[in-house]
């Protein structure tokens, strides 16, 4: 009998809900009762925003890490404005991150139970992947324009910004992920044609901004397409009260 063909998945914005995540990769068969990877040749991608706003941000580091080792090359974490946040009040907190990192829901015990290896970590996440005719970034923001005319040299020059010794290479990378809504509207179409046009596929999966929303509802829908079909939204809004959306990029 022939094996099911490799599925897909993506999901994004956990934002400390390490429970839910846990609930939604055991109901798609991706981890076992034990919570190790059982989803054979699928895949898994998380687009960031690990951290902050929910209850366990560090556990769900520590678990997508754990993943990632027993399923080499099957589970891929993206960088989110939230993590660059925690990599500037980590490396440098004389730049007045502390505000900024309050207004946006930090957690002290994120911060205090980081690790110099997970900061390492942190700053080697790449911030685009390109998945069949699906390009998974975390923002809906057309800032990684200018940091590259390819996937793998958007990566590559977010890790040199991130890695700078001075503090610019991260303020650059926070204003950009922190950017958001430049696929609806008018324009929006066009902003994510050009997004396509220089990374490949023929949408953009992103979470960041809110379903609810980009709809202009309360919390509790499912993913968004909009932009004419070439841009899908899948940040339920877990913190806000919304569903945390792991979605088949494969259906």
């Amino acid at each position: 009998m022939p094996s099911s063909p490799a599925r897909a998945f993506a999901i994004s914005d956990i934002h400390g809900h390490r429970d839910d995540l846990v609930r939604s990769l055991r109901a798609a068969g991706l981890i076992d009762e034990q919570e190790h990877w059982s989803g054979g040749d699928d895949r898994l991608y998380v687009l960031g925003d690990l951290l902050d706003r929910g209850p366990d941000g560090i556990g769900v580091i520590r678990l997508v890490r754990r993943l990632q080792a027993e399923a080499p090359g099957r589970v891929h974490v993206l960088l989110g404005n939230h993590e660059v946040l925690a990599l500037g009040m980590w490396l440098h907190p004389q730049e007045g991150y502390l505000p900024v990192w309050q207004r946006n829901g930090g957690v002290p015990r994120d911060q205090a139970e980081l690790t110099p290896d997970d900061i390492g970590w942190l700053t080697r996440l790449p911030v685009m992947a390109r998945v069949g005719d699906n390009l998974l970034v975390h923002s809906d923001t057309t800032a990684y324009l200018g940091w590259g005319r390819s996937v793998d040299a958007v990566n590559a020059h977010v890790t040199s910004l991130l890695t700078r010794p001075d503090p610019s290479g991260i303020a650059e990378v926070w204003r950009g992920l922190a950017q958001r809504r430049r696929f609806v509207g008018a324009k929006g179409p066009e902003q994510a044609a050009s997004m396509l046009a220089a990374y490949g596929g023929r949408r953009v999966v992103h979470g960041h901004s809110i379903v609810a929303t980009l709809r202009g509802t309360a919390p509790g829908h499912g993913t968004l397409a909009y932009a004419g079909g070439a841009a899908l939204a899948i940040d339920g809004g877990r913190y806000d009260g919304g569903p945390l959306l792991l979605v088949d990029l494969s259906a």
